[in-house]
């Protein structure tokens, strides 16, 4: 059996256009879960300090990079949460994600909090995958 992923939204909903309401996965042998991504510099500590794009974009890299090394592609992701230090950046956040996964994502939940893990990280991503 392949691998179906079905975007779907229930005619009671709203389905947005920037992000996927349900996606229901059929004849999945392996879900990866992926710990948050964020950007991290050479040494270890927040990386682009104070350009959210730049550390949005090196946070999706590494989501795909570690997709990739388990086998799958960013179509394969069916789940993510998005995780905000600012929510004023959540329009800021749109372009960046599209650059990864087209204009519809899949299912998304974004949430402001006051803090990550290490001062200057603005954004963490954490994903479900299916391959």
């Amino acid at each position: 059996m392949t691998i179906q992923i079905e975007r779907i939204a229930a005619k009671s909903v709203f389905d947005p256009p920037t992000y996927t309401q349900t996606m229901k996965v059929t004849g999945a042998q392996t879900i990866l879960f992926i710990s948050g991504q964020v950007d991290y510099d050479e040494r270890g500590q927040p990386g682009h300090v104070g350009d959210f794009s730049a550390q949005a974009r090196a946070t999706f890299s590494a989501l795909k990079a570690q997709v990739e090394a388990a086998g799958g592609t960013m179509n394969s992701i069916v789940k993510l949460t998005t995780y905000l230090v600012d929510i004023r950046h959540r329009n800021e956040l749109v372009p960046v994600r599209e650059e990864f996964f087209g204009k519809k994502a899949p299912a998304s939940t974004l949430v402001g909090v006051t803090a990550l893990a290490l001062p200057g990280w603005l954004i963490e991503v954490e994903a479900i995958a299916v391959i």
